[in-house]
């Protein structure tokens, strides 16, 4: 930690219960359909827990040092639990079994590679599984030591036998299915956020074949669902047929599309098939508000769902009979919470409520879209959370720029930001730059490769729209993101230093040379179709040219760098350089390096301290106090 200023004793007490909300979030069903497998933080770390009815306490059934936010049930077994867990943030995920009577977590991958859970075999017993080496256990570099590959095998959960399938050259292999007759896997290759096929593999002899797209055919973005119950049909999301990611029903054997959310101009971004396969449920993504969609698998209707009014569905699942619907999802007013559609009655439960602290959250502020011409004409939309009205006169602004940059700011909770709005009057903004997700695919490349600074320019623009706004003070607006959002903040920094107060920028890209050279290898491919290939020299030299590192002479406002000493993705080198680089030149330069973790601080103590410094330097350079 280099130039934060001791947290005042104060601070925290200050703050109070707003670093304390807790939400939950939808991972599973039992087996017997009378338990939901959910997240929620305990202590300090977010861990497994069972819902079982509205109104029951959550029961933890994990309690490691590290967070644990991911699993499923053993199909076969309701007192089996499968999940991920890495260790400091390192993304090196091993797959365990926890036994629910004993609580015994039992390891069924090696340590040191990425191991990603699949799909169950028709008995619910088996699982396949893909791993990946990452450079920590392969002498820095997998590239370099034979490349990069996808090892698929089938684990026998109870006995944790494995047998090994097939190794699949290149990154970015994923499971997805696996048929009702237990021969045939379904497999996804992502290659972008705008390009993916869809493979079976043969889990027999191990042999795969492309399903989509076929020779000749154009790319397009193609995700999952499952197998119909035929076994020989799938349902996929694709957007070959237009702007947005569509249900359809494809059978290979006709090459024929049955679309089913045709009516519906927004993106499918989430999908669940039902274990027996009667029922698919989806969420549509429909301007930055998610709304869960039911239909029939067989004859593709949809069916009627009670409206989950006012609330952002992320997430849904069906129980094993298709007879009820959960879904995780959130607001302005409310942290993520679980519900329950019995889909016969139509009654719906809260299995798993949201902890507000003894806050009123429902006296929070509304978060509404927003929209402001572009540099080149083209309507670019955000989000904007006003604070109460006692906070009179011109508002200051925040603008917090969302990571991919294949994302999406939407509708939801803001957990302690809402501190921010509610207690500093701190008008918070959150935009949609062109290659954003959810407005269409020509808009999501629309920064790709040598446009890459055309999503600063929308920022440009914001901070033209922020000055014809009658309670918005232009004179003092601050620009923070992480991820790519970090590198955004940074490059809004050297462009538009004559605008802003200062940027924070956690686990950032300051140099895309140095940052596709140093990423794990088993996602440097998927970076370089974003951003360009770093091998290529005039690329190489673009790249270098717009970084945020060459131009660091340019930042004139201070600077807040954040990031993980483990972080697989962006490595802790991005940080150090451009601080050190930006310091030299005597701006006023804070970073703050946690040891255990990685891409983003998922300890609760480590968020909460960020969250402080991050207080201090709003009310010093944002707010001038």
């Amino acid at each position: 930690m280099t130039g934060v200023p001791p947290v005042p004793a104060e601070l925290p007490g200050r703050i109070g219960p707003y670093t304390e909300f807790k939400g939950a979030g939808l991972l599973d069903w039992s087996p017997d359909g009378r338990h939901l497998l959910v997240t929620f933080l305990r202590g300090t770390r977010p861990q497994l827990h069972l819902a079982s009815g509205p109104g029951q306490p959550l029961q933890p059934i994990t309690h490691a040092e590290e967070p644990t936010s991911s699993g499923a049930y053993l199909p076969a077994d309701p007192g089996i639990v499968v999940f991920e867990r890495d260790v400091g943030g390192s993304e090196a995920t091993r797959l365990y079994r926890l036994d629910l009577p004993t609580g015994a977590e039992t390891p069924l991958t090696d340590a040191g590679r990425r191991c990603d859970s699949g799909p169950f075999d028709a008995a619910g017993t088996t699982m396949l599984v893909q791993c990946t080496q990452v450079d920590a256990s392969a002498g820095g570099n997998v590239e370099r030591n034979g490349g990069v590959t996808a090892d698929f095998s089938l684990i026998d959960i109870r006995t944790g036998a494995a047998r090994a399938l097939t190794s699949l050259p290149g990154p970015g292999w994923y499971a997805l299915d696996i048929a009702p007759d237990d021969r045939t896997a379904l497999l996804l290759r992502y290659r972008s956020a705008a390009e993916t096929e869809v493979w079976t593999l043969d889990l027999g002899d191990g042999k795969r074949r492309r399903v989509l797209p076929r020779d000749g055919e154009p790319a397009a973005f193609y995700s999952g669902v499952g197998f119909a119950a035929d076994g020989r049909r799938v349902f996929l999301v694709t957007d070959r047929f237009g702007e947005f990611r569509q249900l359809y029903r494809y059978d290979p054997a006709t090459h024929r599309f049955d679309g089913m959310t045709a009516d519906v101009p927004w993106d499918v971004t989430a999908g669940d098939l039902a274990r027996d396969r009667s029922r698919i449920a989806v969420v549509t993504n429909e301007n930055g508000r998610g709304v869960p969609r039911l239909f029939d698998a067989n004859a593709l209707t949809p069916q009627p769902l009670p409206p989950p009014a006012g609330v952002n569905v992320s997430s849904v699942k069906l129980a094993p009979d298709g007879q009820s619907l959960a879904y995780a999802g959130s607001s302005a007013t409310a942290p993520s919470e679980v519900r329950v559609i019995d889909l016969r009655s139509r009654a719906t439960g809260l299995w798993a409520a949201a902890d507000t602290a003894g806050i009123d959250t429902s006296t929070f502020q509304p978060i509404e879209v927003i929209e402001w011409t572009g540099f080149d004409g083209r309507r670019i939309s955000g989000l904007i959370q006003r604070p109460p009205k006692r906070f009179a006169g011109r508002r200051p602004v925040l603008i917090e720029i969302h990571g991919g940059p294949e994302a999406q700011a939407r509708i939801g909770f803001n957990g302690r930001y809402n501190y921010l709005v509610n207690e500093l009057g701190i008008v918070l903004i959150e935009p949609n730059v062109r290659g954003s997700t959810g407005f269409g695919k020509t808009f999501h490349t629309l920064d790709n490769g040598r446009r890459r600074e055309d999503s600063v320019r929308d920022i440009g623009a914001l901070l033209d729209w922020i000055g014809q706004q009658p309670d918005l003070d232009a004179a003092r607006v601050l620009v923070q993101g992480g991820s790519y959002g970090g590198y955004m903040a940074h490059a809004v920094a050297v462009h538009y230093s004559d605008r802003i107060r200062g940027a924070v920028a956690a686990v950032g890209i300051s140099n895309f040379v140095t940052f596709l050279e140093r990423t794990e290898s088993y996602r440097r491919d998927l970076r370089r179709a974003e951003y360009g290939d770093e091998r290529d020299p005039a690329m190489r030299e673009f790249l270098t040219e717009i970084s945020p590192l060459t131009n660091a002479g340019r930042i004139k406002v201070p600077l807040f760098v954040v990031h993980g000493r483990n972080d697989p993705r962006v490595p802790v080198q991005e940080a150090e350089r451009i601080a050190a680089t930006v310091r030299a030149r005597g701006v006023p330069v804070w970073m703050l390096i946690a040891e255990n973790e990685g891409h983003g601080f998922a300890k609760k103590e480590n968020a909460d301290y960020l969250f402080y410094a991050r207080v201090l330097f709003l009310e010093q350079f944002l707010l001038g106090r």
